[in-house]
């Protein structure tokens, strides 16, 4: 049912009025009528469907413009969704540093950009930025069984990322309560005992790192010897990248998946420790009217990869679908050149602790001084509530610009402002005295860093107004 609210009245009212005006309304008010005609179509493109538009007592032009739009923003949505199910096609392989995964990933980019007729962005013509950094792969084997029964990887367990290889058949479990541990004397004496023989369950684990230890987990685990070790953990088992590794092997299962009876494990794992992988930050821009001044649209292409031989973390949300929308800024710049020079620049390592884009704050392709404005983006696959935008306390004048086009424009529901955070590839801009945002989507499912980030998972609802948005800003702080 077609439905108004007193705004969108006033609205029709308005535009209603405007097209019928006389014959001899000046050139002047034309212009500015058609200006507030596209405003109007941007806004009810995101607010009325196509069957409820046929219902509304408003011209035939004015009709044929608002379906026109929604069309287009159709097909706008369609291209980014494109884009996200390329990069997360079987042979990107998660996009991590397995089989290649994420230099596939990284020549399709450089395939788009050249597509789109994309400009180096440095006068040797330099496209790709090469730097390395050591990480944690499991290419093999990853089984584990408890009395027999096997485990399924992501929906009953994970793996600690910085395990090592290990194998061992018809282990004897031991569970061990560190909450009967009292000090670090006695948790010494437990040390000494723990051998490869057994594989040892630890309840109440974080509890014991801070109260006894005074650790960080990640600080416990460096001090377990070889071995099979088993910690249960509730809630969603998400993976991540490690660029370290420690002596044991440590699996994180769901309770419900560890029984009361526990008689023996089988467990196999291969990890391979790769000191010296090598990442490609991709680089190219539109030139502008100003062609030594930037705007920056940034986003992550790299993800998980695969844990063991089978698994595989398609990342389509974190961060394939941030890749496909700055392509989708890409083309549209590519047609309409913008004031100032639009640089793209697709970041490697994010995952891995934003290697990518600290290595190229401190070896900068272009003068760093130049950026006007960084735009972070990532997952972006769904914004059906809206955008949150971290840094957006450090930048309220930018940030009081974003959220004027919003309230004007209607293209998402709700803007959220975060303050600053180490928790993307905006913050060594941030550190270095870049004016940066970093901006994600609200809704959906919040599937992350999970085997089911897929696609398919994805509504892309808003997506097509995110993307307005983003270049009604770039234009608006010109």
């Amino acid at each position: 049912m077609f439905k108004y609210s007193g705004y969108l009245v006033l609205a029709l009212i308005l535009i209603s009025f405007s097209v019928t005006a006389q014959d001899d309304t000046s050139r002047h008010d034309e212009l500015m009528n058609q200006t507030n005609t596209n405003n109007f179509v941007d806004t009810v493109t995101h607010v009325y469907n196509l069957d409820s538009l046929d219902k509304a007592k408003i011209s035939k032009d004015l009709k044929e413009k608002i379906k026109a739009s929604i069309a287009q923003s159709e097909a706008d949505k369609i291209w980014i969704k494109k884009q996200m199910q390329a990069l997360t096609t079987q042979h990107m392989h998660g996009r991590g540093y397995v089989k290649g995964g994420i230099d596939s990933a990284g020549i399709y980019i450089m395939k788009k950009f050249k597509e789109l007729k994309l400009k180096p962005a440095t006068s040797n013509g330099q496209a790709a930025q090469a730097f390395g950094f050591p990480v944690n792969t499991f290419p093999g084997k990853m089984m584990i069984r408890i009395n027999g029964d096997s485990l399924r990887p992501c929906a009953d367990y994970i793996i600690e990322p910085s395990s090592q290889s290990f194998k061992g058949n018809g282990l004897r479990v031991k569970r061990i309560n560190l909450n009967d541990i009292v000090d670090r004397a006695a948790w010494k004496i437990t040390l000494s005992q723990l051998d490869t023989n057994h594989a040892y369950v630890f309840d109440n684990t974080d509890l014991f790192c801070s109260k006894i230890l005074n650790v960080k987990r990640n600080v416990f685990l460096t001090l377990l010897p070889r071995g099979c070790f088993i910690i249960p953990q509730e809630g969603r088992l998400q993976w991540s990248q490690s660029r370290d590794t420690i002596a044991a092997t440590v699996f994180y299962v769901r309770p419900g998946s560890i029984p009361k009876v526990l008689k023996w494990v089988d467990v196999n794992v291969t990890s391979v420790f790769l000191p010296h992988v090598k990442g490609n930050n991709i680089v190219a821009c539109v030139p502008g009217v100003v062609k030594d001044s930037f705007i920056a649209f940034t986003a992550h292409y790299d993800h998980l990869g695969t844990m063991g031989d089978t698994t595989v973390f398609t990342g389509a949300n974190d961060d394939a679908s941030g890749i496909a929308m700055m392509l989708f800024l890409a083309s549209f710049y590519a047609k309409h050149p913008p004031h100032y020079t639009m640089l793209f620049i697709a970041f490697a390592g994010e995952e891995a602790s934003l290697m990518g884009s600290q290595f190229f704050v401190k070896n900068p392709m272009v003068p760093l001084k130049n950026i006007k404005f960084l735009v972070n983006m990532n997952m972006m696959g769904d914004a059906t509530t809206g955008l949150t935008v971290v840094n957006a306390m450090d930048h309220p004048t930018e940030f009081g610009i974003l959220k004027q086009i919003n309230d004007r424009e209607k293209y998402v529901p709700t803007i959220w402002a975060k303050p600053q955070a180490a928790n993307s590839d905006h913050y060594y801009f941030s550190r270095a005295g870049i004016p940066a945002f970093f901006i994600y989507g609200n809704g959906g499912k919040g599937y992350y860093h999970d085997i089911y980030d897929k696609p398919k998972e994805l509504t892309a609802n808003n997506i097509d107004g995110v993307a307005k948005l983003l270049i009604a800003f770039a234009k608006e702080i010109n």
